[in-house]
């Protein structure tokens, strides 16, 4: 049976027009963390289009109410029954959609402004039991200049969702400004299918097997990365957060790629490689678990449904440091590849079944992520208008540290995202510095141990070869 079929076999409630279901294991888990603490800004999901052109607003809403009416998930609030949450998919949502007018500021003032709005619309918290739980707002800066301003709650959505609204969004603009009907294909399935398939299928041997894979790989594991902090680690997370973004060389990311092809490793493993590394050489520790996210829609009905689907797999490596880097590449394939073979566990299941003391200072099993987004970003394109994403100050970092590399055609391009109560900018520049320090060192001398690999810039070194030889006294 397809999961389409296995879905819509199975019972839903239905009480005063709305439908009543289970959630996913990924909702579940953010739900009791907004028990925790309500409203925080942690697990919103802000994107920003920057739209030239006369943008058409009476098309624009009706385009996010088709929106709106075609994904359960974005008509979705949440309740509990006995502590559990349940999903309430309710038939009709009404989206306001506000319009902020700053063509009267002088363009001195309009990007401080601007960068003000959209940080509030972003921090804004979201009432999970009320909703709705997706926020559009736009900002009109000139009679043809325009930014819209996405917020979505992460319970409802993942970062392939944001492309899916976008793209759709996009669609049914362009029809319904030619007054043209839905281009879109109804969807075979909503998410409350999948969160109903989900719960089905693990269960028994397959959630048996899952788990035996997991809890063997995870025994005895260290409660936390040991990075060295500017700050002492509060008592119970803010989620305050900073980025810091950076550019590597086409050449630069070749050799990766290349270095990578030599072991049969992908891209992706090759720079988690690099991250481990980097992480060991900071913390001095042996065992290194770093969490990375997967899509998650391996059956074709779910490539098009707005939903948290995204799962997270903890890889964890054993690093020492007379290991070469080529050494520790070859581990790093070896434990992702037995990772992807049994990634269907949910992440928030397995925290359950390992049963750790938990902190509410740290995070759970990893502290710190890594990401590679590979997935080419298709150009946007509407009648009479050009539209780009808008690059946002985040303020918020669920984890320690996480660091995300994306694939473009001038080279690879990366973000560390980090918790402000840890860290300040200087450390995290510094680290920016070591990260590319050691892609280039690795390049040139994959053989080499990794506790012998250069780590400081020419800078750092002369500094350090200045204070050292300066005897001078008074």
């Amino acid at each position: 049976m397809t999961l389409a079929t296995d879905a819509q076999n199975s019972p839903a409630a239905m009480t005063d027009e709305v439908f009543v279901f289970p959630t996913s294991f990924a909702q579940q888990r953010l739900w009791f963390l907004d028990q925790l603490d309500p409203g925080s800004p942690a697990y919103n999901i802000p994107t920003a289009l920057h739209i030239k052109g006369q943008l058409k607003i009476a098309v624009l809403k009706q385009s996010i109410s088709q929106l709106i009416a075609r994904h359960e998930s974005l008509r979705t609030t949440f309740a509990s029954r006995a502590g559990d949450p349940l999903q309430i998919v309710h038939p009709t949502l009404k989206l306001t959609l506000p319009v902020v007018d700053l063509q009267s500021l002088p363009h001195s003032q309009q990007t401080t402004v601007l960068q003000y709005w959209i940080n509030q619309i972003a921090q804004l918290p979201f009432d999970l039991g009320v909703g709705p739980l997706l926020r559009v707002t736009v900002i009109q800066l000139a009679p043809a200049e325009y930014i819209v301003s996405f917020t979505i709650h992460h319970i409802i959505a993942d970062g392939l969702s944001i492309e899916i609204l976008i793209q759709e969004l996009a669609l049914l603009y362009a029809s319904f400004t030619n007054n043209y009907l839905s281009p879109l294909s109804p969807l075979s399935i909503q998410y409350a299918d999948f969160s109903i398939w989900q719960r089905e299928q693990l269960q028994g041997e397959r959630l048996a097997a899952q788990l035996t894979y997991w809890q063997q790989h995870l025994q005895d594991v260290p409660p936390v990365l040991a990075l060295p902090t500017v700050y002492p680690r509060p008592v119970t997370q803010s989620f305050r957060g900073a980025r810091q973004s950076f550019q590597l060389s086409a050449p630069l990311t070749q050799a990766l790629r290349h270095l990578g092809q030599q072991e049969k490793a992908t891209l992706f493993m090759t720079l988690l490689a690099v991250c481990k590394t980097l992480l060991y050489r900071y913390s001095g520790q042996a065992d290194i678990l770093v969490g990375s996210p997967i899509a998650n829609r391996n059956r074709p009905e779910l490539e098009t449904v707005i939903g948290l689907f995204a799962n997270t797999l903890v890889l964890r490596t054993h690093v020492s440091g007379h290991l070469s880097f080529r050494q520790l590449l070859r581990q790093v394939r070896t434990i992702a590849l037995d990772a992807y073979a049994h990634q269907d566990l949910p992440f928030e299941k397995l925290v359950g079944e390992l049963q750790l003391e938990r902190d509410l200072s740290y995070s759970p099993v990893f502290q710190v992520k890594f990401m590679l987004q590979n997935a080419p970003q298709e150009q946007l394109k509407l009648p009479g208008l050009t539209l780009s994403f808008l690059s946002t100050e985040n303020s918020t970092a669920k984890l320690d540290l996480s660091l995300d590399m994306y694939e473009t055609a001038s080279g690879l391009t990366g973000t560390f995202e980090y918790n402000t109560d840890l860290f300040d900018k200087a450390t995290i520049n510094r680290m920016v510095e070591h990260f590319c320090c050691l892609l280039s060192r690795i390049v040139n001398n994959p053989e080499q141990q990794i506790s012998q690999l250069p780590l400081l810039t020419a800078t750092e070194r002369e500094q350090i070869l200045l204070d050292s030889n300066d005897t001078q006294t008074e």
